[in-house]
């Protein structure tokens, strides 16, 4: 089967990439790092404008109705550029209302997402990636109550789709009384993580039961693969281009061997993942037999490539690698967070293994 893209595709990509070197350039990402307060608005002006808030929603309410697979197109160069784009809840908020919500839900939300009226945010990691102590949301009577933690997006928010215990999905809108939001500290300063606090939080149930929050689980999963392809591939050409000026002993890096070798595996270790991360979007809708198991394997894969990549670039720019001038822990720090976004390679693997009936 031939995963080449389509010129329509191959159109997307290239046109999102020219709007993020205007909209989002480095200098700019610095400063939204630099800033808690900076919720990014003349970025997320920028992707309505191209577009992106309604990738995924259906026509007949505004949106592209575009696959996954474009889905995860947009992450990856959204993760070549760093941006400070909430992209998964981009996704995955209509997601849950195309296959979980009521008509009326579906009638409220969706026009307003794809207009990008609004941000939705998935509150999902405890019950797919485990939940710390302390944390976890109750649902009873209508009510939900507890803490998410690690909601990307989630403090801009205006619809929320939570996670429970038992994995069933709830709306909570961004304005509902008992719900506080606090800014998590993290590694990665070009997104914003949200601890959420639910107090007595008026909830609305979502159909679809256990099937959703897997397909939810899925898509997260493959989002957040693609983003770390993309960034792995911008660190990669920065270090092969660096290598390619920087010299030592009258000659440039890129002619000693160990820097080629080093160059060189990062290239063959990055190029499977590729072909994985793509082939997990188009079974995300295609061949959904095959997409959990596609989608787990393309999560754990892409966060060990990751970050042997992130390492082994910061490594050919030497002492320049760690400068903030030269950006390139922006990459490195963008890595490290979505290797443990919903679930760390070895959470996943462990899920991979129970799929496969290897693990009870």
């Amino acid at each position: 089967m031939d995963f080449s893209l389509t010129p329509d595709q191959k159109m997307m990509q290239e046109s999102l990439a020219r709007t993020l070197a205007e909209a989002s350039s480095l200098d700019r990402v610095r400063g939204f790092a630099g800033d808690p307060t900076d919720q990014g608005g003349d970025i997320w002006k920028a992707m309505i404008d191209f577009g992106l808030t309604g990738i995924v929603a259906p026509q007949d309410v505004g949106g592209l109705g575009l696959a996954l697979l474009d889905a995860a197109l947009a992450s990856e160069t959204l993760g070549r550029a760093v941006a400070p784009v909430p992209l998964m809840g981009v996704v995955l908020g209509p997601i849950a209302l195309m296959r979980g919500g009521s008509p009326a839900q579906q009638a409220e939300w969706l026009p307003k997402l794809a207009a990008g009226e609004l941000m939705a945010a998935a509150a999902i990691s405890e019950p797919i990636a485990g939940a710390r102590e302390g944390a976890g949301v109750t649902a009873a009577g209508g009510k939900l109550t507890g803490k998410a933690l690690f909601v990307p997006g989630g403090m801009a928010a205006g619809l929320l789709i939570v996670a429970d215990r038992t994995g069933g999905l709830h709306l909570v809108r961004g304005d509902a009384a008992g719900l506080t939001r606090a800014l998590m500290p993290g590694i990665d300063e070009t997104r914003r993580l949200a601890e959420l606090a639910f107090d007595g939080v008026a909830a609305e149930p979502l159909g679809g039961g256990p099937e959703l929050l897997t397909a939810l689980r899925d898509a997260g999963w493959i989002l957040v693969a693609a983003d770390t392809l993309g960034a792995a591939e911008a660190m990669l050409e920065k270090a092969v281009a660096y290598a390619k000026e920087r010299r030592q002993f009258d000659r440039v890096i890129g002619s000693f061997q160990a820097v080629k070798h080093m160059c060189a595996e990062m290239a063959a270790e990055l190029e499977p993942c590729r072909s994985l991360v793509w082939y997990a979007a188009y079974a995300f809708d295609a061949v959904p037999g095959e997409a959990s198991l596609i989608a787990a394997h393309a999560k754990a894969l892409t966060s060990e490539v990751g970050r042997f990549v992130a390492r082994t670039a910061t490594e050919v720019h030497g002492g320049m690698g760690i400068t903030d001038l030269l950006g390139l822990h922006f990459w490195f720090k963008r890595i490290g967070l979505n290797r443990q976004l919903l679930g760390g390679p070895e959470r996943v693997r462990e899920i991979a293994a129970r799929l496969q009936g290897l693990a009870a």
